[in-house]
Parts: structure tokens; C-alpha cells; sequence
């Protein structure tokens, strides 16, 4: 990703299905923004966020659903 600042402020974050319902391995995803796909961890929503380009987001999660 470019270096410049992404405003996520209007981010709609949502949880995994995937993720673990005791509280830990929550991975929430906030699809809908142009040209990026943020991921952050929901234990820790002002932490860090992983931003990856929808293609590269795209060939992670393919071997997933199969």
C-alpha cells in the first residue's frame, strides 16, 4: 500500500465467521472501501490494521474456501 495516511473512519468492520467465539482469533475485515481491503485484530480496534489490495486479498482467501 502507499505510504499516505487511509481514512477508516468510516470503516464498517465486521467479524469472521471464521473467527474463534470464545473472544480470542478475531479477525474483523472492512470490505466496501475503494481500492483497499483493511483487517484488523478486534481485541485491539485502535491497534494496528493490515491493508491489502482487493487482488491480493482475493488470492489469500481462494485456497480458503476450498
Amino acid at each position: 500500500m502507499a505510504s499516505h495516511e487511509i481514512d477508516l473512519s468510516a470503516a464498517k468492520w465486521r467479524k469472521s465467521s471464521y473467527s474463534n467465539g470464545t473472544g480470542g482469533e478475531c479477525v474483523e475485515v472492512a470490505p466496501g472501501l475503494p481500492g483497499v481491503i483493511p483487517v484488523r485484530d478486534s481485541k485491539s480496534p485502535t491497534g494496528p490494521v493490515l491493508l491489502f489490495h482487493p487482488k491480493a486479498w482475493t488470492s489469500f482467501l481462494s485456497p480458503l474456501k476450498h
